[in-house]
């Protein structure tokens, strides 16, 4: 009997758990090979090309265009060619193992088949059966029943062939605990770290329109960037502090270094120097580089500099991170840098690449504006903007000079950094920006 490999929708990432079907590369009956990109899909992160773990016709597709497709859902129907070894006579239970469950994470990695033979030795008692008992679930099911702390062997799943669905566990959560209302259910978002988050139950105001009006479907990313922005003012308690730095002597010295660094490859700007000024001063404020663990009460300071850069894209902030910035020169950050933001705006940029920041850092000024307050990234602990630098007359040993000034601000976490911390550290990032040999020869 011929059998149809299962081609599920693998984790791509961590903390991707579902994506939008974007585009086919393939019909049905068209016949594809082990490695071709099947179909596109467009994540809250990026956009990925999901290739075939097989040589085969495709068969059936199981979602269409526009379709939102979660990790572990059977999305195409190949035939590779491959033969049952069991009888066809009714009596196989589909089902899902936990080992099933963790190979379907892999990209490219050839399922298990889930056809699983019920044991037919009559010995064995009803506990030894109730123990071997398998569950049919997707991986972000079973993380959220872990999540909640529900045994999901203990669910009765409503969705397809016995599937256990969120929803379902949901239910059960609130059966066990007799206490949580529909509207907490509603309201609650379970993050790709495990954490529970419930929203504002703050019921909010019908938006009442008097005119035409245009919708326009948002993007993933601009979800995205919205649920982190609610999360962020909702968790964080924010302070900003704000200065005007000298920056007349990088002014001069980036310019002299320019035709040097196109000889090297790479366009100099003025944030390479400004990363490295920023690693340099997080590591004498070690405070600045940490996450303050609220269910533990606990301030984990981080020994890596991983530095993000917010990136302006069509669809909203991107926030690709600069790893180990400590450990590369001016150069390297500034190819780096070139690099991140050409494969941000082109959603290519790899998942590696957007995760693991321990601060960061926006640059308004790249548009034209001078001060903002910028949001902090949770869970960092503070988020350094940069305005637009400018010629402007200061008082200068008592007497009035034209010199190149940048505009700063600095978001802190009031739960964990006070105002004299945030004006020491930016104490520590002027000297370091006035004089940029220090930088250099660091």
């Amino acid at each position: 009997m011929k059998v149809l490999f299962e081609f599920k929708f693998a984790d791509i990432g961590e903390g991707i758990h579902e994506g939008k079907l974007l585009k086919w590369f393939f019909e049905e009956g068209d016949e594809i090979k082990d490695g071709d990109d099947l179909f596109l899909v467009e994540t809250d992160k990026v956009n990925a090309e999901i290739p075939s773990p097989v040589t085969g016709k495709l068969v059936k597709k199981m979602a269409s265009v526009g379709d939102m497709i979660e990790v572990g859902q059977v999305i195409a129907k190949i035939d590779d060619g491959s033969e049952s070894t069991e009888p066809d006579d009714g009596s196989n239970k589909e089902s899902v193992s936990e080992g099933e469950e963790e190979k379907a994470g892999v990209v490219g990695e050839i399922e298990v088949s889930s056809e699983v033979i019920e044991s037919s030795n009559e010995n064995n008692n009803k506990t030894e059966k109730d123990n071997r008992k398998k569950v049919l679930a997707t991986p972000v099911a079973r993380k959220l029943a872990k999540d909640l702390g529900i045994d999901i062997k203990n669910i009765k799943g409503t969705g397809p062939a016995g599937r256990v669905m969120k929803d379902d566990i949901y239910k059960a959560k609130e059966e066990m605990e007799g206490k949580e209302t529909q509207e907490n259910k509603d309201n609650k978002e379970v993050k790709s770290d495990g954490a529970v988050i419930y929203n504002s139950p703050i019921k909010i105001p019908e938006i009442k329109i008097d005119g035409e009006v245009e919708r326009v479907s948002v993007s993933m990313l601009r979800k995205t960037v919205a649920k982190n922005m609610v999360v962020s003012k909702s968790v964080i308690p924010h302070a900003a502090t704000m200065d005007d730095f000298d920056v007349t002597k990088l002014v001069k010295f980036r310019k002299e270094q320019k035709p040097l660094a196109e000889k090297q490859g790479t366009y100099l700007t003025y944030m390479p120097f400004i990363i490295k000024a920023v690693t340099q001063a997080l590591k004498e404020y070690p405070v600045f580089n940490s996450s303050y663990d609220s269910e533990n009460e606990e301030l984990i300071l981080k020994k890596y500099y991983n530095i993000g850069m917010a990136v302006d894209t069509p669809d909203g902030l991107m926030v690709p991170v600069i790893k180990d910035a400590d450990r590369k020169g001016i150069f390297n950050i500034s190819k780096e840098l070139e690099t991140m933001r050409e494969e941000t705006r082109n959603r290519t940029i790899g998942l590696d690449k957007l995760q693991g920041g321990t601060f960061s850092i926006t640059n308004y000024g790249a548009i034209g504006a001078k001060y903002g307050v910028p949001v902090i990234k949770y869970p960092e602990v503070a988020i350094l903007g940069i305005g637009k630098i400018e010629k402007k007359p200061v008082v200068k040993d008592n007497k009035i000079v034209i010199r190149d000034m940048m505009p700063v601000s600095l978001c802190i976490d009031h739960r964990v950094i006070d105002g004299g911390d945030a004006g020491r550290f930016l104490i520590k990032l002027k000297e370091l920006l006035n004089d940029p040999m220090l930088l250099v020869l660091s």
